[in-house]
């Protein structure tokens, strides 16, 4: 985000990622930097209008705080995870909230009182990856940030590519083990079953209990946790990280197949532990291929700022489409 995109009296833009478990929201200066940022728990057990209500105080609080720094908000951009209809403005379908066709734009906007973008999480996340992180540079090229679940941003020429249908890119959702366990979306053995960040604690916990004859939760907390021990040799870790490798290279080489970008850009939690993703996911990627040209797999540059700062570019692109036209294009 440049000076040149910024109001005359010196307006900010809200940016909101509306996550699995959280929602993050940053206020961004005309230099696209975070002059202010929230985070908090969605409330998605209390179901999905929980959800909205948390959305909503969020961005109400956030221009409360703008509006203190005598900087008021000028547009929000929110992308959201799930199904998103951006030109519709509607929250589709999200398996972690339960939500169907929830209009969020209008939501928003009716709270906000100001123009109002909405993206989805990952492709919003492209955007900013493909602008301002390890995107640049390249034409096409796939952002994967391993979450909750499991997502791809198929970025061309810097704009995301959304399909006929605003669905494309679910890559947590190419079913990998056919039979498998149940998916949020109805399926069985889908990549998000065994890649995402709650999975990968279920299935190290139903190995140590198998191990150790009990059932308790004791042990690593998340997914980070696991990938902990696994650097240190845990045997169970080990086996567990091994299946997420091999179904994270299985998923890639079909998007490679299908896109042929020049790189992948992973992003994420899982993400972060780069000595025991990267390198082994290469070569099991490689291997995997045959005539297709093997992309270059690299980290996200941006980590957890990514969906947020995407959210504020889809937004000031609202107050100046000529800085960038992305996923509100039709």
């Amino acid at each position: 985000m440049s000076p040149r995109t910024t109001p005359a009296d010196g307006g900010v833009v809200l940016g909101v990622d509306v996550g699995g478990t959280v929602v993050k929201a940053a206020l961004f200066g005309p230099d696209g930097t975070a002059v202010a940022t929230t985070r908090r728990p969605t409330g998605a057990h209390r179901g999905p209008e929980a959800v909205v209500e948390t959305l909503l105080d969020v961005v109400s609080e956030s221009q409360a705080a703008a509006e203190r720094r005598g900087t008021p908000v000028r547009a929000v951009g929110v992308a959201s995870c799930g199904i998103v209809d951006e030109r519709a403005g509607v929250g589709v379908f999200s398996a972690a909230f339960g939500w169907r066709d929830v209009p969020l734009r209008r939501l928003v906007a009716e709270r906000a009182g100001v123009p109002v973008a909405l993206g989805h999480d990952v492709r919003a996340g492209g955007v900013a990856e493909a602008r301002l992180g390890a995107g640049r540079g390249h034409e096409v090229f796939l952002f994967v940030p391993i979450g909750t679940g499991v997502g791809a941003a198929v970025m061309i020429g810097g704009r995301p590519f959304g399909g006929a249908h605003r669905q494309a890119g679910e890559l947590g959702h190419l079913v990998v083990r056919p039979g498998g366990e149940a998916c949020g979306c109805g399926q069985l053995g889908c990549v998000s079953t065994v890649v995402g960040g709650p999975a990968v604690l279920r299935h190290y916990r139903e190995l140590a209990a198998i191990r150790n004859g009990t059932a308790g939760t004791a042990g690593p907390a998340d997914a980070a946790g696991v990938a902990a021990l696994a650097r240190e040799g845990d045997p169970d870790a080990v086996r567990v990280w091994s299946e997420v490798v091999d179904v994270l290279a299985e998923s890639l080489a079909v998007a490679v197949t299908l896109f042929d970008p020049s790189a992948i850009v992973l992003g994420g939690g899982l993400a972060g532990a780069v000595e025991l993703l990267f390198d082994p996911l290469r070569e099991r990627l490689a291997a995997r291929l045959a005539f297709q040209v093997m992309p270059e797999v690299r980290p996200a540059e941006l980590a957890y700022e990514a969906g947020c700062l995407g959210a504020g570019l889809l937004a000031r692109d609202l107050l100046d489409p000529a800085a960038g036209r992305t996923a509100q294009d039709p």
